[in-house]
C-alpha cells in the first residue's frame, strides 16, 4: 500500500509482517473486550463484520461471547493466518481477502461493523456509504484503536528511535492519549454515540516486545531486508541493556461508537 499521508507516500506491505503478526500482537487486554461488551456489541448472535481484520485477533478473541464473525484484510497472508488460528481453535469464522473499498455483501448483513487499527487506511469517501450500506437499521459501526505511549514509556520512547534510525520516513511515532480518528465522511451516515479513551499497561517479555515492533508497520512491513536485519539487531541490544525479562508498556485504548442514521 501507499497513502501519502502515512509514512511520506513510502509503501508498506503486512503480509509481510504476517507471521510476526499472529505471533506477537495478540495483546490486547480484557479491559478492551469487556468495554464492547458493556456497550452491548459483538456478542449474542449478532452478525460482525471486522474490517482490516488482520490475523482475526478481534474475532477470535470475541468468539466466546457467541457473536457470528466475519472478517475481511487486503492482505492474503493475514487471512491465511486469521484462517489456520481460528481452525486450530475449532472456531467457525469466514474470513475472506479483499479491499475495504470493495467489500461485498448484501444489503443490511450486519448488525455491527468494526476497524480495529486501521481507520486511516480507507478511503472515506468509499467506505462510509459501503459500511452505511451493510448495516441493518440502527447498527453500530466501532473505531478501535491501542497505542504505546513513547513520551511515558522510556522503552516504547527507546524502540522508536532505533525504528527511526532505519526508517526515518514512519509516521506512527509520538502518540499521545487522544481521541481515535473519526473521518468527517462517516457523519453524513451515522451518529456519534461515544468516544473514550482509558490507559493500560500491557505485559511482555523482551521477545514479545521485539516482535511487537518487528510487526509494525514502521519494520517488518516496510524495511529492506538488510534494514530489518540491522534493527533487529540493534533493537535487541538495547532491550538486553534496559529492559528486565518481563516488564510493562504503557499502553492507551480509544474507541469510538457510532450508530446508523
Amino acid at each position: 500500500m501507499v497513502i501519502e499521508d502515512i509514512d511520506k507516500g513510502k509503501g508498506f506491505d503486512w503480509g509481510r509482517t504476517s507471521q510476526d503478526y499472529a505471533k506477537y500482537r495478540d495483546i490486547y487486554p480484557q479491559e478492551f473486550y469487556d468495554h464492547i461488551l458493556d456497550l452491548g456489541l459483538c456478542k449474542d448472535g449478532q452478525k460482525v463484520l471486522d474490517i482490516g481484520t488482520g490475523t482475526g485477533v478481534l474475532p477470535r478473541n470475541m468468539y466466546r461471547y457467541g457473536a457470528e464473525w466475519t472478517g475481511s484484510d487486503i492482505a492474503e497472508n493475514q487471512i491465511v493466518q486469521a484462517k489456520e488460528l481460528a481452525a486450530e481453535a475449532g472456531m467457525n469464522i469466514k474470513f475472506l481477502t479483499s479491499r475495504a473499498e470493495e467489500i461485498s455483501f448484501p444489503d443490511e448483513s450486519f448488525d455491527v461493523i468494526t476497524a480495529c487499527q486501521c481507520i486511516w487506511y480507507f478511503d472515506h469517501d468509499k467506505t462510509a456509504p459501503i459500511f452505511a450500506r451493510l448495516l441493518k437499521p440502527e447498527g453500530r459501526f466501532l473505531i478501535l484503536y491501542m497505542g504505546w505511549l513513547p513520551y511515558e514509556d522510556p522503552i516504547a520512547a527507546k524502540s522508536e528511535e532505533i525504528i527511526l534510525k532505519y526508517n526515518p520516513n514512519w509516521t506512527g511515532c509520538g502518540d499521545t492519549v487522544h481521541p481515535v480518528w473519526v473521518p468527517d465522511q462517516y457523519l453524513k451516515y451515522f451518529e456519534l454515540l461515544s468516544q473514550k479513551e482509558f490507559r493500560v499497561d500491557i505485559d511482555f517479555s523482551r521477545e514479545g516486545w521485539h516482535g511487537r515492533m518487528r510487526a509494525c508497520r514502521g519494520v517488518g512491513a516496510s524495511m529492506t531486508p538488510d534494514e530489518l536485519e540491522a534493527w533487529d539487531n540493534e533493537h535487541m541490544d538495547m532491550l538486553m541493556k534496559h529492559a528486565a525479562e518481563n516488564f510493562k508498556i504503557k499502553h492507551y485504548v480509544s474507541i469510538a461508537e457510532l450508530k446508523l442514521k
